[in-house]
């Protein structure tokens, strides 16, 4: 069990290590040579590059570890560890990888340089991390004032839109949205946006996995009774509302207890009623 733990570990820190090179080729390549903004702490410090003689990167890594270490105390230190080494990575990379102007077109610079931005994230994101900052911002202020998340993605890239548009002008704002919309529609495609997922499980192992649930996510879940609809058997589905930092564990618990499960993942609009923050 152990050497498999090890294993996941290995290839969660190559994956890890792949997004960030992706982060970083999608700045130096595309999106700082025409001066189009990233979304969250990554587009931040590319706005405080324009104005301060520090690189993208630096600035990546300084911003980050206020962050790290809160989200540490707060949110959860694997998903923590790992998103800040996808930081440091993400910094070596930018100071490693010379800037280069593949187009002088900046509509190519937008799009490509979002969606290569967003297959780093996306793949980090899937293995059980982020790459860091607004990521782990938003949800500890989600959990402190209750409002979605989604909320804080949207006034944070808002103002990096609005200020790419003062710092340079209109164009550069415009062509920033298009990024943003490619990285966002290309994270969907890959992994989710979607803050909250309710998993719905049908299992034969509905104990062993309700023990490792517990265990591992500290969810509570909802047991119902249930039959198959081909050999008329008996079962039990299992619902539970999960965010979608904790997918990848929830994924690692069916393989391991019932990798015959059958999973359905629904995005979750909204809930009412006790659900856990902290």
């Amino acid at each position: 069990m152990k050497s498999i733990q090890w294993m996941q570990e290995i290839q969660k820190l190559v994956i890890v290590t792949v997004g960030a090179l992706f982060l970083a080729a999608s700045l130096n390549f595309f999106l700082i040579p025409a001066n189009v903004f990233a979304s969250g702490f990554t587009g931040v410090a590319q706005l405080l590059a324009s104005v301060l003689p520090i690189s993208t990167g630096i600035l990546l890594f300084v911003l980050n570890i206020p962050v790290a270490i809160v989200g540490w105390l707060k949110i959860g230190k694997s998903f923590t560890l790992y998103s800040f080494i996808n930081v440091a990575l993400t910094t070596l990379f930018l100071e490693l990888l010379p800037v280069y102007e593949f187009s002088p077109d900046i509509l190519l610079n937008a799009v490509f340089g979002g969606v290569i931005a967003a297959i780093g994230a996306g793949i980090t994101l899937k293995w059980g991390a982020s790459s860091g900052g607004v990521d782990i911002i938003a949800l500890i202020l989600s959990r402190v004032s209750d409002r979605p998340v989604g909320i804080y993605f949207f006034v944070i890239n808002g103002l990096i839109v609005i200020t790419s548009g003062l710092l340079f002008n209109p164009e550069k704002a415009l062509y920033t949205l298009v990024t943003l919309y490619v990285t966002s529609r290309v994270i969907d495609a890959i992994h989710t946006r979607h803050v909250k997922l309710t998993a719905m499980i049908v299992t034969t192992k509905a104990e062993e996995l309700k023990k490792a649930i517990h265990d591992r996510l500290t969810r509570g879940l909802t047991r119902l009774p249930a039959k198959g609809g081909y050999m008329a058997d008996d079962k039990e589905m299992l619902m539970i509302v999960i965010t979608r930092y904790e997918l990848y564990e929830l994924k690692h618990v069916l393989q391991e207890v019932d990798p015959q499960a059958f999973t359905n993942i629904v995005e979750t609009a909204g809930i009412f009623g006790l659900f856990r923050k902290e």
